[in-house]
């Protein structure tokens, strides 16, 4: 039977539905099911063109490894990422002083794609695989909507949600 969560931007009111793909990334949907709900700063992407993101303190014990990986993500995949310390606490990022990027323990980053043409590369370290763990079933031109109106107006104040449908 198909697992779903909801992904909400709080402040914007804007939520969509995504069904979880157990069969493909088994670790990381289980990893995440059990962690849930996780909220956090929204933030939109620099360097990976159409994301939304949040960042939330590490969860998964163990990791899930890679599993259904992917560096070239497309709308509506659902995508989770773990980062240690040393890969996104650099100042230049622009993250405030309080944020989950800079934790001693790392980060993970719970993200979803809302448009084309997106690639996972950051001049700093290079290729960053991310799982896709779910896949975007409705909602995804409201929250593409809302997403466009952070990049334009701003993330300042705005939460990412994660729960259970």
């Amino acid at each position: 039977m198909a697992r779903y969560i909801t992904i909400t931007l709080d402040k914007r009111g804007v939520s969509c539905r995504a069904r979880l793909l157990d069969d493909e990334a088994p670790r990381t949907c289980q990893a995440v099911w059990d962690a849930l709900p996780q909220s956090g700063s929204a933030y939109h992407a620099k360097y990976a063109r159409n994301e939304v993101y949040t960042l939330v303190p590490p969860f998964a014990d163990p990791k899930p490894g890679r599993e259904n990986p992917t560096i070239t993500p497309i709308p509506g995949d659902v995508v989770y990422f773990g980062f240690e310390p040393w890969e996104i606490g650099n100042p230049a990022y622009g993250y405030d002083e309080g944020s989950e990027a800079h934790s001693a323990q790392g980060a993970t980053d719970l993200a979803i794609f809302y448009g084309r043409n997106n690639l996972l590369i950051n001049g700093d370290a290079g290729w960053v695989p991310g799982n896709v763990f779910a896949t975007i079933e409705e909602g995804l031109p409201e929250m593409a909507a809302a997403a466009q109106d952070l990049w334009l107006r701003g993330v300042e104040g705005e939460t990412m949600t994660y729960a259970r449908a």
